[in-house]
């Protein structure tokens, strides 16, 4: 079991605009760039095997892209290569972080300095949400799912425990890069889930993200 003690300072961070990784879930990502194999060969090499997965936004009147400030590290735990030299791997989901400052150096991909303060509860036990309406939720995502024909096992998902259920739900559903980062930054289950249905009533009228965010 990893604690805050054994977290690095400065780790790998892999922009991928609308991958979001959580604490306590597992995000599958095929590696194929050669930046990217550089960065999960040094990666493995860690007694860590942390990377950083981050959002990354626009600079207006730029081609710049600005990391945002918060993400989500995952520890690689699954790992297999395919003939032709790309990755096939799992993160599981460890701890937010907050970026201090992007590092220089001679890596082909991007490394940060990072704080973890803040976040003490995403290496403790799962989170639950007491305040959680599971009937009212199934039946609103039953009509999101129709609306955008998505398909899903609605018997396992019945079943799933509340932080499983909202968190897999928040990585999955097809929200823009600025949405995931709303959900990555609720500091609960509780608001997470809120900020979830929020996202989900919106998309259901047939709202815009931009007007959402004002």
């Amino acid at each position: 079991m990893m604690s805050f003690a054994d977290l690095p300072e400065t780790i790998a961070v892999f922009p991928l605009p609308g991958a979001l990784l959580l604490p306590r879930a597992r995000l599958p990502l095929h590696i194929f760039e050669p930046r990217y194999l550089a960065m999960l060969d040094d990666a493995l090499k860690t007694p860590h095997r942390l990377i950083g997965m981050v959002q990354s936004r626009e600079v207006p009147g730029s081609d710049e892209k600005r990391l945002h400030s918060i993400g989500c590290a995952g520890r690689v735990t699954q790992f297999s290569e395919t003939e032709d030299g790309r990755y096939l791997i799992t993160l599981s989901g460890m701890s937010r972080f907050r970026i201090r400052q992007e590092v220089g150096g001679f890596t082909p991909y991007r490394r940060c300095d990072v704080s973890w303060d803040g976040f003490a509860a995403d290496l403790g036990p799962t989170e639950v949400d007491r305040g959680f309406d599971r009937t009212r939720f199934l039946d609103l995502l039953g009509r999101y799912f129709e609306a955008l024909s998505l398909s899903t096992d609605w018997s396992s998902l019945k079943e799933a425990e509340d932080e499983l259920m909202i968190n897999s739900l928040s990585m999955l559903c097809p929200f823009d890069p600025e949405e995931k980062q709303a959900l990555l930054e609720a500091p609960s289950l509780t608001t997470r889930r809120e900020t979830l249905v929020t996202l989900i009533e919106f998309a259901l009228r047939g709202g815009t993200t931009e007007e959402m965010m004002q």
